[in-house]
């Protein structure tokens, strides 16, 4: 989650599944006085759209996801049950904004510029915040790592251009905040990331 002075904030890749992460996620917006304007999701895995039937019933708030990425989140119970052996009982919300490479989302004083970063999966998204040099990568990038390449919606081709033509044209400053593990920045990438070298 993304905030600004102005109280408006954006919800990214909303991962909460039981009930005690669903509490806090409530809570923490209520208490900071929050105001939801936007669920995002970097990409249509399961694991990063859990949420989105809560937000959608505490905020009514779609998620906003790229058009290659669209079936996967239509299908979340299937991806639950295949992947993880879940079985999803909650009614999945409709699907909002569809996100194109080069859109802009607002909230409060801020922009994040939608980057189409395909590997991952084929509608992966980086949200990059100028303000703030900060990037939210997803699963394109992790810290000294990347994301999967060899489920069937994913390509390690798309993943070697995503690299090279976006990734690496960020700015160097510019702080990772990725889908899982620690935060990084794009110059400590360049230099030790096996796959930037």
């Amino acid at each position: 989650m993304v905030s600004d002075e102005s109280g408006e904030c954006v919800i990214i890749d909303c991962g909460v599944l039981y009930e005690q992460e669903n509490d806090a996620l409530v809570t923490y917006i209520r208490d900071n006085q929050l105001k939801p304007v936007h669920l995002l999701a970097t990409h249509g895995h399961i694991d990063h759209n859990f949420g989105n039937p809560l937000v959608y019933r505490e905020y009514k708030l779609m998620v906003e996801v790229s058009l290659e990425d669209l079936f996967m989140v239509e299908r979340l119970a299937d991806q639950a049950l295949s992947l993880f052996g879940i079985e999803l009982k909650m009614e999945q919300p409709p699907t909002g904004r569809l996100l194109r490479d080069g859109d802009i989302v607002a909230f409060g004083h801020h922009t994040l510029r939608v980057l189409h970063t395909p590997g991952h999966t084929h509608g992966c998204l980086i949200f990059y915040c100028k303000e703030e040099q900060t990037a939210f990568t997803g699963d394109t990038l992790f810290r000294m790592s990347i994301g999967r390449t060899d489920f069937p919606e994913s390509s390690w081709g798309e993943m070697e251009q995503s690299l090279r033509n976006v990734v690496a044209r960020l700015p160097e400053e510019t702080i990772v905040l990725s889908g899982h593990g620690p935060q990084s920045t794009i110059a400590d990438e360049l230099k030790y990331n096996p796959y930037l070298r």
